[in-house]
């Protein structure tokens, strides 16, 4: 998608303007919605490869309520992104049971665990006991580097995404694109789960998208030479999330990059009138 050219105008985060109220009020991140559609369809399992998910469902236990986490280790480390610990994961996962047990009884908690390293789902066990945690160790040793492009790797990775996109909310980095692809694909299973996730470093995004933007709704006076001045009606070039209640952006009007509260901004939903059926040529 990088290296489209000339850019067509749909891509994401673009959605189709014939849609864009309707999905606009039914969910929080209208694009995400949108992507998911297309991917559940298009990674619709045959019916071997159904059975094979269905087995491992009923043959690991998996039930809800559940969290997925996915620990992306080995080469992606060091490189494009940062080490977290189980500890970082399970800080948001017991945070998430702790809202649920507000309102409902939870039996037991449960956490999938994904991961390109099979040690994790044992220190996860060791360090966790009050949890019930399940995964296959099989799969995380097929997605090492040295077998990753094989067949028992290729089902494992359907395998992680089926379960993580199963679950009722991701823990996970969104520099992982197998987190990306079952958060889009969890959508199809809510009517709006555009909150069900904690990422740990990256906001969500489409690779080879079109700028993500987000519109200012109260004005900033910046307090450092790091912030951005913000006048109602700017647009940001969104580059990234600071969680700490500031993004990393560029404003369109000054051509300055810098850092501004999120809180005074709103995102700019892109509807752009898509090809129709009527229009596709037969």
């Amino acid at each position: 998608v990088d290296s489209v050219n000339p850019r067509p105008p749909y891509l994401p985060p673009a959605i189709p303007e014939d849609l864009e109220v309707r999905i606009s009020r039914l969910h929080g991140d209208p694009i995400v919605w949108w992507l998911g559609q297309f991917l559940k369809y298009m990674l619709r399992p045959q019916s071997h490869l159904q059975e094979m998910l269905d087995k491992t469902v009923e043959s690991l236990g998996f039930s809800n309520p559940i969290v997925g986490i996915h620990v992306r280790r080995t080469d992606k480390v060091g490189t494009e992104a940062a080490f977290h610990s189980v500890e970082e994961y399970m800080e948001h996962v017991h945070e998430w049971f702790n809202l649920q047990e507000l309102t409902r009884k939870v039996d037991r908690r449960r956490v999938f665990v994904a991961s390109d390293d099979p040690k994790v789902l044992g220190e996860c066990r060791k360090k966790f006991s009050d949890y019930e945690f399940i995964g296959d160790q099989e799969v995380a040793r097929s997605a090492a580097v040295s077998s990753r492009y094989s067949d028992s790797s290729l089902r494992g990775i359907i395998q992680d995404i089926h379960l993580l996109s199963l679950s009722d909310y991701l823990v996970c980095t969104f520099s992982s694109q197998v987190c990306r692809i079952a958060y889009e694909i969890m959508q199809t299973r809510f009517t709006d789960a555009a909150d069900r996730f904690k990422s740990l470093d990256d906001i969500f995004y489409f690779g080879g998208q079109s700028e993500h933007q987000q519109e200012v709704i109260y004005p900033h006076v910046r307090r450092n030479s790091q912030e951005l001045d913000l006048q109602i009606g700017d647009v940001i070039d969104v580059k990234g999330n600071h969680w700490d209640g500031f993004n990393k952006g560029r404003n369109h009007r000054t051509n300055r990059m810098g850092l501004y509260p999120e809180y005074k901004t709103k995102e700019k939903i892109k509807a752009v009138k898509f090809p129709q059926f009527k229009d596709v040529r037969s």
